[in-house]
């Protein structure tokens, strides 16, 4: 594959794409009253270059830049690093760059011939926005990296609009909008696999709430979620998502996978007993096999409630977990009294697990941990072969992160676990290491 140039050509070198918006009125994409900037992301840059070469995966960018140049006619384009390109263009709202995104996603979808051979390429997409009166790059360019930095957190693609950040959301109105967002459709699922190491199988799954709002787009989770507490919408949103849940695991059933299915439980309902009663109502009357999981912190809210309630959900045969380990706050205490059968260890320790001398330690030393409380592990924000390699080694139970799936619909779930998709990322795992087993024992 060569890049074909698009109209206007790609920018090169160290040049932005952002450099020389049109400010005519002009241009296939309509008047332009915003600025778009999009960066495009290659997750799996790593796997692509151990089996291509390093060099055939440094001109990987070039293919990925025609293939965009051919999606989204007009865009500019200007790579950045072997494995992120810049697309730069205009439109008349904010939401071109959701459908410029659409695009390229369908590009990806399958698996890309490159030079004979096919190989699919995992691209995650963050952008940022504002009017075109708005002459302020750098700022544009931030943005668009925080947004970035998001969507590697949550795996998911996100646009900003620069206009909305301004004001804060509008936390007000987004809390209203929030009020009618489950009744217009606007709440939707995603689901993200957790795969046992041992067995190198597909043994749960974890539901994942979004919000498609109609004017602003993809609002994240960290955005709404704290609204939705603060408004005391958090119950409503939380049974809506429950109900889902139950009628998906049966789906997932019906197509051969009777998996759990694993719910995000906020700290705040543990102490709330008619939400626990009205859980408890949905999941005795239903043959689904379903999970929670909570923060350790969610404990510390109310602890006697809360270690009451949560008894109260395992006695009725919900599986819990302890979700963001090491997180938050800590307490041994607490852990000890909780009916948890699984310890999730948050992502912050498992990105830089190949690279730091502290967090293999850290995530060793919890592995140990939680197996003599009887709770098997899941490590969260697995990204790379050599991380879930490492993890393996380290005895943790099961990964969940983008080298395995990002979080996807119901259906293309079904379709994952058809094909069985996580074998991929089990067979990249690099078998050894350089340091020796003594080292992840080490005090």
């Amino acid at each position: 594959m060569r890049p074909q140039d698009p109209d206007p050509p790609p920018a090169t070198g160290t040049e932005s794409a952002v450099d020389g918006y049109r400010r005519d009125d002009g241009g296939a994409l309509g008047s332009p009253g915003w600025r778009l900037f999009i960066l495009a992301d290659v997750t799996n840059f790593g796997a692509l270059r151990r089996t291509l070469g390093r060099s055939r995966a440094g001109r990987l960018i070039d293919d990925i830049a025609a293939i965009a140049a051919i999606a989204w006619p007009g865009a500019r384009l200007a790579p950045v690093s072997r494995s992120m390109l810049e697309i730069a263009f205009e439109g008349r709202t904010p939401t071109d760059a959701d459908a410029a995104i659409a695009a390229l996603r369908r590009c990806f979808d399958q698996p890309i011939d490159i030079d004979g051979g096919l190989h699919r390429i995992e691209m995650l997409f963050a952008g940022a926005a504002m009017p075109v009166h708005d002459d302020d790059d750098v700022r544009l360019i931030e943005a668009a990296e925080a947004a970035l930095g998001q969507a590697r957190t949550d795996q998911i693609d996100i646009v900003r609009d620069l206009t909305q950040i301004e004001h804060a959301y509008d936390r007000m109105a987004l809390i209203r909008d929030l009020s009618g967002a489950i009744g217009n459709g606007e709440i939707f699922l995603q689901y993200q696999p957790k795969v046992h190491l041992r067995q190198q199988e597909i043994v749960s799954v974890e539901a994942l709430v979004r919000w498609q709002h109609p004017t602003r787009g993809l609002i994240a989770p960290a955005d709404f979620i704290p609204l939705a507490e603060e408004s005391r919408k958090i119950g409503a949103l939380t049974l809506w998502t429950i109900r889902k849940v139950i009628a998906d695991q049966q789906l997932l059933a019906a197509a051969g996978f009777d998996l759990p299915i694993f719910v995000n439980i906020s700290g705040m309902l543990l102490a709330d007993a008619e939400f626990v009663d009205q859980v408890c109502t949905m999941v005795r009357g239903v043959p689904t096999k379903i999970g929670f999981e909570i923060t350790e912190t969610a404990v510390i809210r109310d602890p006697e409630s809360a270690i009451r309630h949560l008894h109260t959900f395992a006695q009725i045969g919900v599986t819990l977990a302890i979700d963001d380990y090491g997180a938050g706050l800590s307490s041994l205490a607490y852990l000890k009294q909780l009916p948890a059968r699984e310890l999730k260890i948050d992502k912050m320790f498992v990105l830089e697990l190949t690279s730091s001398n502290r967090d293999p330690l850290i995530v060793r030393s919890t592995i140990d941990l939680a197996h003599a409380l009887d709770m098997e592990v899941t490590a969260e924000g697995v990204e790379t072969p050599a991380a879930l390699a490492l993890l393996s080694v380290m005895g943790c139970d099961m990964a969940q992160g983008f080298l395995i799936s990002r979080p996807i619909a119901i259906d293309a779930m079904i379709q994952f676990l058809e094909q069985d998709r996580h074998l991929g990322a089990m067979a990249s795992m690099r078998p050894t290491f350089g340091r020796p087993e003594a080292f992840w024992k080490r005090a």
